[in-house]
């Protein structure tokens, strides 16, 4: 086994270790969610602090690591007899972003089941976890099936597999904890009320330490047990004072008045549901209990509020997280009025935190962390452009600096046509392993949906010559069928967005960027992937490589200046070119190319002519598309419409796409595809 990163030699990231500290002294707090830019020291953080938790005594022999003292009546292992049990160290259990349902919950042999009558059950990740840490990498890349199947084990304590009426139960009260880059995507609500706690991380700018940072980093790749063993007193430390708090946690007093002051900021900053007043309270007594004070003070509560409130706000998608600090403060003092003063604790020896990135609560103070190599700038889009040709009038008059988006609104949905086998979402229809049951197949490989029905008329006409005799079906593999299912799956939006002199007006691309801006909040809600390419001035431009991080796009987009020819042909080449790529990384996710312009095309020998090729090079691959129609004035050229006629889709104004009129959008864009 490879010796982990000692804890307390992860420098900085003070509010990281203290969210993971706080779970260690109190589990019920709920676990935490870490959100951070690559490279920050957040996996290794989390799997440093098994080491730290205190050891679990252990039912001898049972898979499910039932609590000798007060043991699981229900276990598939059981029933234990009462007996002093074996100890071992607390687990840190890993959930891989591609585990399936099997793997998670744990997998009953069917054979047996319907045979023997017995519940041969092998123990999944939830199993493992129990009593200890459940580590999720990447979490907002997990899959929605599983998501939900966290969030039934993480609300009941309890994983329940179900197949065709043979079921198991087994306990599952786990540590949660989950880290993720928002670049790369953001957690359902859902799932995001289930972490306690949420911090956020980033790599220091400071050049001293980060160069403790390698130095360290550097010294434990050569000899991690040697640089473990460096650290083993402090580590022994910080073990001593976890084992301290928790012994004092029972007996820290919540008072009336910090309660008040709780469900006063929970009310102020507008939280769904008393998970977050509950989930605080917990939080500010075990800040209380790491400082080694048997009372909640009001600087408790603040620290508190900071780790537990920010992913419970009502925020829309694309708002950054966080909590507007001057706010909470003057909450936390109207709530206390004169019995809590200006709100600030006396913590004895315990250092005041400096706001939300200070490592408040008593963490004991480090220099940097680990593994926190340089953050690669984003260029941003090209700010360079053409002035309009000879002859073309433009309102630009060259480039036109970047406007706001309008309003976004609610739009209709866009579809891709056919029947997909795609990552689970909520856009297109798909072949899924949940879903509405619509027919049965031999399986291949792991039997994940058995249907009881086709098994059963499988096996029925071979009974006799099985030699059956007793009230068991007698079933063989070859008996056995898959449940085919039926559902949604997610997509790669691709936008490919018209910027040149013709789209310049300000008030007409303020109305374009709200339309994208709209699509995207849509393309968040259904869990696609998008992308984002530009033409304007003498090329087109990918200002965002296909990415599940819907605000990225956004903050793009925003950001987006106008003005310059039109290479229309250009755009649709280099959207060409980006499926293309797309389709090797990940062939079972369909595309829609939404292309948003007035359909002018200038710049070059005949450029209509050569955008009506290009459309054409999607229509031959069958790449569903529709095009938002941009023009306006009294007078329209109609290119737009003529454009999605090329592409093999549909075509629809601005207007449209917010209307009622739209609502058989939809069925022209299967149409369309099927035609194709």
């Amino acid at each position: 086994m490879s010796t982990p990163y000692p804890f307390t030699a992860i420098v900085g990231q003070d509010d990281l270790r203290l969210g993971l500290l706080l779970n260690a002294v109190s589990p019920a707090v709920g676990g935490v969610l870490v959100r951070g830019e690559k490279g920050t020291a957040k996996s290794t953080a989390v799997r440093a602090l098994a080491a730290l938790m205190p050891e679990v005594a252990v039912v001898s022999g049972c898979r499910f690591s039932c609590d000798p003292v007060v043991p699981d009546p229900a276990c598939p292992d059981g029933p234990h007899e009462a007996a002093a049990g074996v100890s071992r160290p607390a687990r840190t259990v890993e959930l891989p972003v591609g585990a399936s349902e099997d793997r998670l919950v744990g997998a009953l042999d069917i054979e047996r089941a319907l045979s023997e009558g017995v519940k041969a059950f092998e123990p999944g990740l939830l199993a493992d976890a129990h009593r200890g840490i459940l580590y999720v990498d990447e979490v907002n890349l997990l899959h929605d099936h599983l998501v939900d199947l966290l969030l039934d084990a993480a609300a009941m304590g309890a994983s329940y597999v179900e197949r065709e009426g043979v079921s198991v139960r087994h306990a599952a009260r786990f540590l949660l904890v989950g880290t993720m880059n928002p670049e790369e995507g953001e957690l359902r609500p859902q799932l995001l009320d289930r972490f306690g706690l949420t911090v956020e991380v980033a790599a220091s700018r400071d050049t001293d330490q980060r160069v403790e940072v390698v130095r360290r980093r550097l010294a434990y790749d050569d000899d991690p047990a040697g640089f473990a063993g460096r650290w083993a007193q402090e580590e022994e430390a910080l073990r001593e004072r976890i084992a301290a708090a928790r012994v004092l946690l029972p007996r820290v007093v919540l008072g009336d008045a910090v309660l008040r002051q709780i469900a006063a900021t929970c009310a102020a900053f507008e939280v769904d549901g008393m998970r977050a007043d509950i989930v605080m309270a917990r939080t500010a007594t075990a800040l209380a209990a790491w400082a080694g004070r048997d009372e909640v003070t009001a600087e408790d509560v603040r620290q508190a509020a900071l780790l537990a409130l920010p992913h419970r706000r009502r925020r829309n998608p694309f708002d950054a997280p966080g909590l507007d600090e001057d706010k909470l403060d003057d909450t936390l003092r109207d709530a206390a009025g004169d019995e809590a003063g200006d709100g600030n604790g006396d913590d004895g020896d315990e250092p005041d935190p400096d706001g939300p990135g200070g490592g408040g609560g008593g963490v004991p103070p480090q220099d940097s962390g680990p593994d926190t190599p340089e953050r690669g700038g984003d260029a941003g889009p090209e700010q360079g452009g053409d002035a309009p040709g000879p002859g073309r009038p433009s309102p630009s008059g060259g480039e036109q600096q970047p406007v706001r988006a309008s309003e976004p609104f609610r739009t209709k949905m866009l579809s891709v046509p056919g029947l997909g086998e795609g990552a689970a979402g909520r856009r297109s229809r798909a072949r899924t392993e949940h879903g509405r049951t619509t027919g049965a197949r031999r399986f291949e490989g792991a039997l994940t949906k058995l249907h009881l029905a086709a098994t059963v008329q499988a096996a029925a006409p071979h009974q006799r010559a099985r030699g059956r005799s007793g009230r068991g079906l007698v079933v063989r593999r070859d008996d056995l069928r898959q449940a085919t299912r039926e559902g949604r799956e997610g997509n790669l939006v691709l936008f490919v967005v018209d910027a040149s002199g013709s789209m310049a007006a300000r008030q007409r691309m303020s109305a374009v960027k709200g339309a994208v801006m709209s699509l995207l909040l849509d393309a968040y809600q259904r869990r696609d992937k998008v992308g984002l390419v530009t033409f304007r001035g003498r090329e087109a431009e990918v200002v965002l490589p296909p990415t599940s991080s819907v605000d990225a796009a956004a903050a793009r987009l925003e950001s987006l200046p106008t003005g310059g020819r039109t290479p229309l042909a250009a755009g649709l080449l280099r959207a060409h070119d980006v499926l293309r790529v797309e389709r090797l990384r990940d062939p079972s996710r369909r595309p829609l190319l939404v292309v948003v312009t007035d359909g002018r095309a200038t710049g070059g020998p005949d450029p209509v002519a050569l955008a009506a090729r290009a459309g054409r090079l999607h229509a031959a691959e069958g790449t569903a598309s529709v095009v938002v129609d941009c023009e306006s004035g009294i007078v329209r050229l109609g290119l737009a419409a003529q454009l999605a006629r090329d592409l093999g889709g549909t075509a629809v104004t601005l207007d449209e796409l917010r209307a009622d009129s739209i609502a058989g959008l939809v069925k022209d864009v299967q149409a369309a595809g099927r035609a194709a």
